[in-house]
């Protein structure tokens, strides 16, 4: 064929293709140059992989959706001649018209560039990751008490509140907001009063992840209740530093020791019983152990090396917003990296504003506010919903984008698979999640089978696989429980229990399973059959033949084949192989094409010769190429 000829297959005019020729070294002198078959192949391929290049080195960021006139600036085309091209494929598309990202990756790709989708800007205000490791500054522990209703929590906050205000002067001890910093000698500690642990839980679902240490409250007179039990594995979920205040021991009834039993079954074994759990006897009311109990939160913290960046934008989350009558939407939230600054213009979730003042638990008015700092937020547009993170943005019209952008994302949500863990969906998350836990919340009738039910779940072991017990309790299965496994992505598993009201209306929401059971014998299976779909097969590998290479080809259809005898058993085509050089392995594949003589075949038997072709193109003479059978076997568990 002559070259223009080739040259108008390939998209390219006669001057393009003679350029492009020179650069590779090609001889072809001008048009009407005769090139052979081989030669215009293996033009062919080197052009596409050039080309491909090209595609790959010629990158443009873009929003999406983009619009037609704007799709033509970025690839430097005229509107007219996009929407022209568009029509030659069967698609209409009008100037104004949005193209979706897939649509018009794809013509980009045919113009000779990659789209790229611009980093949101609230991406790049949100990320945590510090850019200037001398920004880092040690900050205050962020901390959160939890335990059962009666066991004196509230009273050991207010106790630590009054006794331990960072300003003393004007504005009392009313505290202002359901947050506030306390001063000791050794350094600061802010405190979260949560109505319980399932909104700490329910904040930690939605991404907000504020606090650093849990303090478990635990009455020494009345000991480890459910409710407690319910705490401590939401703040092991968390994976929260644990730290327990042993509470009323100013009361004659104090059983401390009884206290710490339950806690070493519980796995919180005490310090001074040999485990790694700080307990500290306190008295709310009087109190004792309360300063102790101070020194241990910034004991730990020292050990968490808290560390915030204090010069960039402030970032945080909402921890509840309020109508004030005077001030309009009053967030309560906590800074976690930056400097909050009156003035900032700040967005949180489907609100924004311009910061008009900033108070502390107390009313006091602030300038600006630091990391681990709570405060009340005035000057939002609207109420911003618990567990929201709020981040400074450059403009108010920055901020109106992204309300707008987010706004228009939910209205095309759709529902989507179920995003949680269910029995049937196991294997399918491992696949797309890389899934290695498999978590459960345990509920059943009586001590004694959810004890059973443990015990046959402990006698699993699996090297891919952990089974983590989030939680396990007698009693129905309860709000507490779908918080939970919401936040820890968990299965709910019942035996012979009831489900609380509400219950199931949240947890098909929140896209939770929950399977009750009346049998344990089918409970048990069906976690085995579970377990056993997320185990990867065996493989086993047998050897079926090996050939060694007489003599390498170079075909324009095929690519690389090596001219080969079959000395040993026989090859077999889309059999798994390995080259061999000496003692050396170079390469393993699968057998892509198989011949004998001119004519495809399966196998080839001992003795015979043959052409293989295994994707792979430096194979040389005398190199042998072996090949396998796999045997699959299904992994079985055995309980």
């Amino acid at each position: 064929m002559r070259a223009h000829e080739l040259a108008k297959e390939l998209g390219l005019n006669s001057k393009e293709f003679l350029k492009k020729m020179k650069e590779m070294n090609f001889p072809v002198k001008s048009h009407l140059s005769i090139i052979d078959d081989d030669t215009a192949e293996i033009i062919r391929h080197e052009l596409k992989d050039l080309k491909e290049k090209e595609i790959q080195e010629n990158v443009l960021e873009v929003d999406f959706p983009i619009t037609v006139k704007d799709f033509a600036v970025k690839v430097g085309k005229k509107p007219s001649e996009v929407m022209q091209m568009f029509l030659k494929k069967g698609k209409f598309f009008s100037i104004n018209q949005n193209l979706e990202k897939d649509i018009a990756s794809e013509f980009a790709r045919q113009l000779g560039f990659t789209l790229t989708e611009k980093p949101l800007l609230e991406e790049e205000l949100t990320k945590e990751a510090v850019t200037d490791k001398k920004n880092l500054l040690p900050r205050a522990p962020v901390v959160t008490l939890m335990g059962h209703i009666d066991h004196g929590k509230t009273t050991l906050l207010d106790f630590i509140r009054k006794s331990k205000l960072v300003d003393k002067e004007s504005g009392g001890i009313t505290q202002h907001i359901g947050a506030y910093q306390v001063k000791t000698s050794k350094g600061k500690i802010t405190f979260i009063d949560t109505p319980g642990h399932e909104t700490f839980t329910a904040m930690r679902a939605r991404g907000a992840d504020i606090t650093d240490i849990v303090i478990l409250v635990v009455a020494a007179d009345d000991g480890v209740k459910p409710q407690t039990e319910e705490a401590i594995s939401h703040a092991k979920a968390a994976e929260v530093p644990i730290v327990v205040a042993i509470n009323k021991m100013d009361k004659s009834t104090a059983q401390p020791d009884i206290v710490k039993q339950k806690l070493s079954k519980l796995d919180l074994a005490p310090e001074d019983w040999g485990g790694k759990t700080i307990t500290v006897g306190v008295s709310a009311k009087t109190g004792e152990g309360v300063d102790k109990l101070l020194e241990s939160i910034l004991l730990e913290a020292e050990l968490l090396e808290l560390k915030a960046d204090f010069k960039r934008p402030a970032l945080g989350v909402v921890l509840e917003a309020k109508l004030s009558r005077g001030l309009g939407p009053v967030a309560t939230v906590i800074v976690q990296q930056g400097t909050l600054r009156v003035g900032d213009v700040v967005v949180c979730g489907f609100s924004w504003g311009k910061v008009r003042a900033l108070r502390d638990d107390r009313g006091n008015n602030l300038k600006e506010a630091y990391p681990s700092f709570a405060l009340e937020v005035v000057g939002l547009q609207d109420l911003p919903s618990s567990g929201d993170t709020f981040f400074v943005v450059p403009t108010e019209k920055e901020a109106q984008d992204i309300i707008r952008r987010r706004s228009q994302a939910s209205k095309k949500e759709v529902k989507s698979p179920a995003r949680h863990v269910r029995l049937e969906n196991l294997y399918e998350k491992i696949k797309t999640e890389e899934l290695k836990q498999f978590r459960l919340i345990i509920k059943a009738d009586t001590y004694g089978t959810l004890e059973a039910i443990e015990d046959v779940l402990n006698k699993i072991e699996l090297k891919e696989i952990q089974i983590q017990i989030l939680h396990k309790s007698i009693g129905p299965v309860n709000l507490s429980d779908v918080v939970l496994a919401d936040a820890s992505d968990a299965l709910i598993v019942g035996f012979k229990v009831d489900l609380e009201p509400a219950v199931s209306k949240k947890a098909q929401d929140k896209e939770i399973q929950i399977k009750t059971y009346q049998i344990i014998y089918e409970l048990i299976a069906d976690i085995k059959a579970a377990l056993e779909g997320m185990l990867a097969p065996d493989v086993k590998r047998v050897f079926l033949g090996r050939a060694r290479v007489k003599k390498v080809f170079k075909l324009s259809k095929f690519g690389i084949i090596a001219g080969c005898v079959v000395e040993k058993g026989k090859i077999a085509r889309n059999s798994p192989c390995n080259l061999l050089r000496g003692q050396d392995k170079v390469f393993s594949g699968k057998v892509q094409s198989l011949k004998r003589v001119k004519d495809d075949v399966r196998e080839v038997q001992e003795g015979f010769e043959c052409g293989i072709g295994i994707g792979f193109d430096d194979i040389k003479e005398d190199d042998r190429i072996e090949v396998f059978q796999e045997e699959i076997t299904t992994r079985r568990i055995d309980i």
